[in-house]
C-alpha cells in the first residue's frame, strides 16, 4: 500500500500563555478565571477572528493560533497586547492576567483540526522568553514583517531553546509605538527629547507589607509629580503614563525611550506605625547612571517636610535654579494634619475612578479630611470635582444643583489659595460645562501658568478651546499634552476626532474614532459621532451600521440631550454632527 501522505503547510503560528498563572489561581481561583473568560469573550477571540486567525486549542491558561499572513499575526499579537493593558489599568498588578505572546513562521503537520511540528514548537518556546504583556518573534517573523508594520524590534540575538536542535535568533517587539496610521500627532517611544531638563517619575514601591498601604505610596508618587510641574525649566511626564510601568520590572532605558524623557526617578516608601521610610534615587535614563540616591528615616508627622527635602534635592541634582516664588509654591503644606492627608489620598484615589460609589466614597473621605484640616485646599479642590462628577454624568436627584456646588467649592478652595493648580483646574472645567467660556479658559491658563507641565490642564484647555470654537487651537493644544501624557487616556481620542470633524477632517475622525473604540468598544458617543462623519463622507451603511451599534450599547442615548448639556458657544457646531446623521437617514 503506498504511504500516507502527510499534509503540511507553512504559517504564521501565535502560541500564547498567562504570565504566573498558577500563583494567581493560589490567590484567587474564581476571580482569575473571571478576568481570563472576560478577556477571551471581550478582546481576544474578537481580535483573532478580525485579523483571519484560526484557534487551534485552548488550555487553561494558553491557546495556539494559526494564522495564514504573517503581518496579521503581528498585527493581531499586538493590538491583543495593548487591549490587555488598557483593560488592566485598574487592576492592582498582583491581580492582572498578563499573557506572554510568541510568534514564528515555519513548516506544519496538519492532523485534522491539530497542527505539529517544529514551527509550533519554536512558537512555544518564543512565548515562554517574553515578558509579561509582551511579544517575541523568530528571526524569520522579523524578516518577513520588515517595514510592512511600522514597530520596533530589539534584537534577543541567538536563542538556545529547549528540545530544538538549533538557537533560534529572537527579537522582542516594541509595544509602545502607535501604528503609522494613526492620526496622532505623539507616539511613546518616538520623540526627541524637550529642550529643558525632562524626568518621568514612577510609582515609588510600597514596602509597608500591606497591599491596603498601596494608596499611601501611590500619593506620595503623585504629589511629587504635582511639584515638579509647577517648575517651568522642567518637562514632566504625567503619573498616568508613569504608573503604565507600577509592578513591572523596569528598564530605565527603555523607560526614557518610551516616554521621551531625560531621567527617572524611582524610589519606594515603607510606612509602620508612626514612622515612615522614604527611598529615592535619580538616574540618567540614557546611560543608567545614578545622579542621586537618599534615604529618608521620619516620624511620619514629618512626611511633608520629607516630599519638601527629596523635591528639593531632586531640583538641585538637575541644576534648575527657583526663583523665589517657585521656592513658595513647593514648601506650602506643613500644617495639614497627617490623618487629613490620609484621608485624603483615598479619597484622590476614590475621585479618580469615576463611578457613582467611587464617587459618594471619595466626598466622604475628603469631607472627613477636611473637618481635621479645614484650610486643606486640595482636598477642598476634588470635593468640588465630586461634585462636578455628579453633574457631568447624571449622578444623584439635582445635578444642576451639583454644578452649582462645584462652582462655589472650587471658588472657596481658590480664595484659600490662588496659587494652587489644580483649585483653577476645577473652576476651569465647572465653568466650562456652566458656559462661562472665557472665565473658564482664564482659570485653566492660570493653572498652566502655575503648574506648566499639568497634564490635565492642558487636557481641560483642549476641551474649552473645542467648546469656545477654537479646533484648530484645541488640536495643538491636545499634542502638547499628549508629550506630557504619551500613553494618553482613550477618552483622549474622542477630544482629538470631534476638533478634526468640526475642522471638516471627516476621514481623519473615522481613523481616530476607530482606534478609540479598539481601546473602548462600549462608547456610545464615539459611534454617535462615527455615524455622522461616516454621514457627511457618504458612506451610508457604515453610519447606519455604526448607529446600530450606539443602539446597542446605549438604547436610550439621546442627541436631543446632547444638544442641551454639551457646551457649545456656538450652537451650529453641533448641528453639524445632525447633519452627518440626517445624510445617512438617521432621525436627528
Amino acid at each position: 500500500m503506498p504511504e500516507e501522505r502527510v499534509e503540511r503547510r507553512l504559517a504564521a503560528i501565535l502560541a500564547a500563555d498567562v504570565a504566573g498563572y498558577s500563583r494567581l489561581m493560589g490567590a484567587d481561583e474564581e476571580g482569575t478565571l473571571r478576568a481570563l473568560t472576560a478577556h477571551r469573550s471581550k478582546l481576544i477571540d474578537p481580535k483573532i477572528a478580525q485579523h483571519r486567525g484560526r484557534i487551534v486549542k485552548t488550555t487553561g491558561d494558553g491557546a495556539l493560533v494559526e494564522f495564514a499572513s504573517v503581518v496579521d499575526a503581528v498585527r493581531c499579537a499586538i493590538e491583543i497586547q495593548r487591549g490587555i493593558v488598557e483593560r488592566n489599568a485598574n487592576v492592582s498588578p498582583d491581580k492582572r492576567v498578563e499573557f506572554r505572546i510568541g510568534i514564528n513562521v515555519g513548516d506544519i503537520i496538519i492532523q485534522g483540526s491539530d497542527i505539529f511540528g517544529d514551527g509550533v514548537n519554536v512558537a512555544a518556546r518564543l512565548e515562554a522568553l517574553a515578558e509579561p504583556s509582551g511579544i517575541c518573534v523568530s528571526r524569520t517573523v522579523h524578516d518577513q514583517i520588515g517595514n510592512r508594520l511600522d514597530i520596533t524590534f530589539v534584537d534577543l540575538g541567538e536563542q538556545a531553546l529547549k528540545n530544538i536542535a538549533q538557537a533560534v535568533r529572537a527579537f522582542r517587539v516594541e509595544l509602545a509605538r502607535t501604528p503609522a496610521s494613526s492620526p496622532l500627532p505623539a507616539q511613546p517611544g518616538n520623540q526627541p527629547l524637550p529642550d529643558r531638563p525632562s524626568i518621568a517619575v514612577l510609582a515609588f514601591n510600597n514596602m509597608s507589607g500591606d497591599p491596603e498601604q498601596e494608596y499611601f505610596s501611590d500619593g506620595i508618587t503623585e504629589d511629587i509629580i504635582t511639584d515638579l510641574s509647577k517648575l517651568s525649566e522642567l518637562h514632566v511626564i504625567a503619573r498616568n503614563s508613569t504608573f503604565i510601568y507600577k509592578g513591572k520590572p523596569v528598564d530605565v532605558k527603555r523607560v526614557g525611550r518610551e516616554l521621551g524623557v531625560r531621567y527617572v526617578l524611582e524610589g519606594s516608601v515603607r510606612k509602620a506605625g508612626n514612622r515612615v521610610r522614604v527611598t529615592s534615587q535619580l538616574i540618567d535614563a540614557a546611560s543608567g547612571a545614578h545622579i542621586w540616591a537618599d534615604r529618608f528615616d521620619r516620624d511620619l508627622t514629618d512626611i511633608f517636610a520629607v516630599q519638601d527635602e527629596l523635591t528639593q534635592e531632586i531640583i538641585s541634582a538637575l541644576k534648575v535654579k527657583l526663583t523665589p516664588e517657585q521656592k513658595g509654591r513647593l514648601t506650602r503644606k506643613s500644617t495639614i494634619d497627617v490623618e487629613a492627608y490620609n484621608l485624603f489620598l483615598r479619597g484622590r484615589e476614590q475621585a479618580l475612578i469615576l463611578t457613582k460609589s467611587n464617587n459618594i466614597e471619595a466626598r466622604s473621605l475628603l469631607g472627613r479630611a477636611l473637618a481635621i484640616s479645614p484650610d486643606f485646599v486640595a482636598a477642598c479642590a476634588y470635593v468640588a470635582l465630586t461634585r462636578l462628577n455628579d453633574y457631568i454624568n447624571g449622578w444623584g436627584e439635582a445635578p444642576e444643583r451639583s454644578l452649582e456646588i462645584a462652582l462655589e467649592i472650587a471658588e472657596r478652595a481658590i480664595a484659600m489659595d490662588d496659587e494652587d493648580p489644580y483649585a483653577h483646574f476645577i473652576l476651569a472645567e465647572a465653568l466650562l460645562w456652566g458656559r462661562e467660556h472665557d472665565r473658564a479658559f482664564a482659570e485653566v491658563q492660570r493653572c498652566l501658568a502655575l503648574a506648566p507641565s499639568s497634564a490635565e490642564g492642558h487636557l481641560a484647555k483642549a476641551n474649552i478651546q473645542y467648546y469656545r470654537g477654537d479646533a484648530a487651537g484645541s488640536v495643538d493644544t491636545l499634542n502638547a499634552y499628549m508629550r506630557l501624557d504619551p500613553f494618553f487616556r482613550e477618552v483622549t481620542l474622542y477630544f482629538l476626532a470631534q476638533a478634526q470633524e468640526a475642522l471638516g477632517q471627516f476621514d481623519a475622525a473615522v481613523a481616530t474614532l476607530t482606534q478609540r473604540l479598539e481601546r473602548n468598544p462600549n462608547s456610545p458617543t464615539s459611534y454617535a459621532l462615527l455615524a455622522a462623519c461616516y454621514g457627511h463622507l457618504g458612506r451610508i451603511a457604515e453610519s447606519r451600521a455604526a448607529w446600530v451599534e450606539l443602539m446597542k450599547i446605549a438604547p436610550d442615548f439621546s442627541m436631543e440631550r446632547r444638544r442641551r448639556v454639551l457646551p457649545f458657544r456656538n450652537p451650529d457646531m453641533f448641528e453639524r454632527r445632525l447633519e452627518g446623521l440626517r445624510k445617512a437617514g438617521i432621525p436627528a
